[in-house]
């Protein structure tokens, strides 16, 4: 009798688990996480929350008041909360009431929105939370992961287009060299964090989920224990669902546009054969066909030298931004700057119901 009341137990905190979203920018975390929105028993909330990867490492340990009204300053002046519709006396209270840490902050926010709009589950889907999963997982035991991964070589066009990652002088202004390197190394740290987390973590492949798109949602469904009808989702269509969120914006509208393949557009014979020498196994052991022989080839000293600065400094970047001590000397972050960062509506979600649910 005891085994049966801890698997109801565990089965009914997996159904009302909050879900997480996470993987290399440009991979398609949003498409996902707004189809969770749009299948209904979510809360709709349009923002990526960026709590862990940009307001803990900027406003520091929230055990702190002082901490926690600075942060409530900034955020109470932005987009994250426009587009939450709260009533911005209620979550101060709360926050500076019931929070001591970041993972209080984005529980608190987020059951306010479910409570407001009568769900009972969040998703969360800031793309750079990957890098913070441990910390998550501690803060948000019952948390479930999924890590959404894309062709590589897909992702470093795009981010490139972005001009996301900074090139080194020697490098071209946009490095396809220096985005694949991101990727590759955003990816192993989401499957580094899933070898230790069991089953409450997925790996899902964008392409999978344009080309089979039911067969897909049916694996995601089990995974969280939520209804995914696909049906429903492409008739609510919140977000990137019904506005495909591309850096492909000029080409968006062409009949035959596609956003898989992209990257055979983008890269000379010359860069792809530089860039599968360097993350050419990665690709390989996601399942990826290569297009030439780069990866057989052994690397030369200039990109082993390569590689090994890309990787230091996107490490050394996330310790500077995760310092307790260069924190005290960076100005206050406002809610304008804010804004200048994150990606957000400017107002509270409209809320769609289907023709299939009426």
């Amino acid at each position: 009798m005891e085994l049966a009341k801890i698997v109801e137990s565990s089965l009914k905190i997996r159904k009302h688990a909050p879900v997480f979203v996470l993987g290399s920018p440009r991979s398609g975390t949003t498409l996902l996480y707004d189809m969770l929105l749009s299948a209904g028993g979510f809360a709709v909330y349009l923002a990526e929350s960026n709590v862990f990867n940009l307001l803990l490492p900027r406003f520091g340990d929230l055990s702190s008041r002082r901490n926690r009204e600075r942060l409530l300053k900034a955020w109470l002046e932005s987009k994250l909360f426009r587009s939450s519709g709260l009533d911005g006396n209620l979550v101060r209270q709360r926050i500076l009431q019931d929070c001591r840490n970041a993972g209080d902050f984005l529980r608190i926010v987020m059951g306010e929105i479910c409570t407001l709009q009568g769900v009972h589950r969040w998703a969360e889907n800031s793309p750079e939370g990957m890098l913070y999963l441990p910390l998550i997982k501690q803060l948000i035991p019952e948390a479930l992961v999924i890590h959404m991964i894309r062709d590589g070589r897909d992702v470093a066009a795009s981010l490139g287009r972005l001009r996301y990652v900074r090139a080194f002088p020697w490098e071209t202004r946009h490095s396809l060299i220096g985005c694949g390197l991101y990727w590759e190394w955003m990816v192993q740290h989401g499957q580094n964090f899933g070898r230790t987390a069991g089953a409450d973590y997925m790996e899902i492949q964008f392409e999978n989920l344009l080309a089979q798109p039911q067969e897909t949602l049916a694996q995601i469904s089990r995974f969280i224990d939520h209804p995914l009808d696909y049906e429903l989702i492409r008739s609510v269509a919140y977000g990137s669902v019904s506005k495909p969120n591309t850096s492909f914006r000029t080409e968006m509208h062409d009949v035959d546009f596609n956003p898989v393949g992209r990257w055979k557009k983008s890269f000379s014979q010359e860069q792809l054969f530089r860039f599968e020498q360097l993350v050419g196994n990665t690709l390989q052991d996601l399942g990826y066909d290569l297009a030439t022989g780069g990866a057989r080839k052994k690397l030369s000293l200039g990109l082993q030298a390569t590689r090994l600065l890309h990787r230091s400094y996107f490490e050394g970047k996330l310790g500077y931004k995760n310092s307790g001590v260069l924190r005290a000397f960076r100005p206050s972050m406002t809610g304008s700057d804010l804004d200048e960062i994150v990606l957000a509506d400017d107002h509270p979600p409209l809320k769609k119901h289907s023709s299939a649910r009426l």
